[in-house]
């Protein structure tokens, strides 16, 4: 069960617990927060020494950090002093945005050396997966981006950015009101890319349900509601 289905079945977790007595708030209060969804508590299973941090209505303000490596400098042990300066500096949480280098390995040594919850944007590995196997970002098919989602999770990532929102229809507004700069989004421009190559809507936003779904994984959905290829 998820931290929110706990909540709403009344159950205080040793989560909910410590993050209580971190905010100095009172754990049935903050249950009922976690169960409406005005707080969450970013907290993988699988991550190993995490110690919860909530973020929401009513708790006290939280500084993420980003870290990652880029395509012209993949050092690990640079990541791995940037995690412990910004843990030591007081983030909250961090995010790896590594693009460059063992992108699976970084991350796995991050989330073994942090005490605070991990975050990812899984798009970015999506995209760069699929143009070092087939040379382009528009030959990502849609279960290489729910298998990307679910390897990060399964490592123990705690909480992702995933552009829903952005729609056939949110591109056609930016259209229709004359957008003269790029779009700033570096997973958003990826996607746009996507979608007015194929013509196709935004898999995230098309297949959001698949992210919420523990099983059956993505891709053992049908093909009518998923498809494989792009």
């Amino acid at each position: 069960m998820t931290l929110m289905e706990n909540a709403k079945a009344g159950l205080i977790t040793p989560e909910i617990e410590e993050v209580a007595r971190k905010e100095q708030v009172d754990s049935e209060w903050l249950a009922e927060q976690v169960a409406r969804g005005r707080v969450v508590i970013p907290c993988n299973r699988r991550h190993k020494g995490l110690e919860p941090c909530g973020i929401g209505e009513g708790l006290r303000v939280k500084v993420n950090a980003n870290i990652g490596t880029s395509s012209d400098r993949a050092i690990l042990s640079e990541e791995l002093e940037k995690l412990r300066v910004a843990i030591e500096a007081g983030a909250d949480t961090v995010m790896d945005l590594s693009t460059g280098g063992d992108i699976d390995k970084y991350r796995r040594t991050i989330l073994e050396n942090s005490r605070v919850p991990v975050g990812t944007v899984p798009i970015y590995q999506a995209v760069i997966e699929a143009v070092e196997k087939s040379g382009a970002l528009v030959r990502l098919s849609v279960d290489n981006i729910f298998e990307v989602i679910e390897r990060q999770a399964r490592d123990g990532v705690d909480f992702m950015t995933v552009h829903c929102g952005l729609t056939r229809a949110a591109l056609e507004m930016l259209r229709a009101q004359g957008r003269i700069t790029d779009i700033v989004s570096r997973g958003g421009a990826f996607l746009t890319t996507w979608m007015l190559h194929h013509d196709r809507e935004n898999p995230l936003y098309e297949y959001y349900d698949c992210l919420l779904y523990t099983s059956p994984s993505p891709r053992d959905l049908s093909t009518s509601r998923m498809p494989s290829s792009a």
